[in-house]
């Protein structure tokens, strides 16, 4: 048998390169499941107990740690406040960079530098993103006593609207749309979450509710929707959300610039119920959780768990979420200015 000793060379290199690699990952994996092993780790949702981020959030902590190697145990803590600005801050500055904590971010975590650059004191750039088992909509909801009974109220009529903080969408949605599209809310602010707002909503304090994602209104208020006491009047984003199809859509401006203005606003629906490290945590760690969110997304108990809940399942990964972080900090500097100034009128 003849044989090409450059060829030969060529395929001893390959093999070799191959099994250096398997012999690297499988001392990543060893590091990760020995890291892991016997630990119990921290869980913190950047939101209130009982809202839709809470919801995606127990889904995953209870089917995770089986596809995470060493099979840790998972403890949950609430750190609301600012629509997860209050966690966002911790892990840009003292949250453990070790594995040890990971966490659970309001839509909104990534842009809020960009747009409120006062309140951010962390580069959301720099957290390692492990994934979302979801992208979102968001809608505009009305107590049945408000003055606004239809979408086109909402640009004739005066309307009290509730929310967190600068940051979060119920703030930021309407304030945008008030300057850019003719709304007429009124923001009120300093709720702790959705269901505070709610609540205020069902008191008379507030008559609407922008801004509140798709998902959370129809697992936790849907049967306030079917009773007619709570309408959805319009809905947010670039394009229509597929439950959504005869509720109007907002305008996105009248230019390109306020086009992009939009753009960046609602960026948030592709970011969902974005799971992340902090700063500096080992890569193999990282990609160890990433491809454990890949497989609880795939799990049937879990998947017929999220049915059963009436949760929205459209996974992004990690890597994505990574990607468009990179890709958001790179608006152009003239839109960046204008919608800072829409946001702090």
């Amino acid at each position: 048998m003849n044989c090409n000793p450059r060829a030969a060379a060529c395929r001893a290199t390959l093999v070799l390169a191959l099994l250096t690699l398997e012999t690297s990952m499988s001392l990543a994996q060893n590091s990760v499941e020995a890291f892991y092993k016997g630990k119990q780790i921290i869980f913190q949702t950047g939101s209130s107990p009982g809202d839709g981020y809470d919801l995606y959030g127990r889904l995953v902590s209870r089917h995770i740690s089986k596809y995470i190697p060493g099979n840790p145990t998972i403890v949950t803590q609430y750190v609301p406040g600012g629509g997860s600005l209050a966690l966002a801050n911790q892990f840009g500055n003292v949250t453990p960079r070790d594995g040890s904590v990971f966490g659970l971010f309001n839509s909104g975590m990534t842009t809020t530098p960009l747009l409120n650059p006062s309140v951010a004191q962390y580069d959301p750039r720099k957290f390692k993103y492990i994934g979302s088992p979801n992208r979102e909509g968001h809608v505009l909801m009305a107590w049945a006593e408000s003055p606004a009974k239809t979408f086109e109220d909402l640009f004739n009529k005066e309307i009290i609207v509730g929310a967190t903080a600068p940051g979060s969408a119920p703030y930021e949605f309407p304030k945008v749309t008030n300057a850019l599209v003719g709304t007429k809310m009124k923001i009120i602010v300093g709720y702790r979450g959705s269901g505070e707002t709610i609540l205020a909503m069902q008191r008379g304090e507030i008559q609407a509710y922008p801004g509140m994602a798709w998902v959370s209104a129809k697992q936790v208020y849907g049967e306030l929707i079917a009773q007619g006491k709570i309408t959805i009047l319009g809905q947010y984003g670039m394009n229509k959300h597929p439950d959504l199809q005869n509720i109007p859509l907002f305008p996105t401006g009248k230019t390109e610039e306020e086009r992009q203005i939009f753009e960046l606003l609602y960026a948030r629906q592709s970011f969902g119920r974005p799971f992340a490290f902090p700063p500096d945590v080992p890569m193999e760690r990282v990609e160890a959780f990433r491809k454990a969110l890949v497989s609880v997304t795939q799990d049937p108990e879990f998947l017929a768990e999220a049915a059963r809940a009436n949760a929205d399942i459209s996974l992004v990964t990690g890597e994505d979420l990574q990607s468009l972080a990179e890709r958001l900090f790179k608006t152009g500097p003239d839109v960046l200015k204008r919608a800072q100034a829409l946001l702090n009128e």
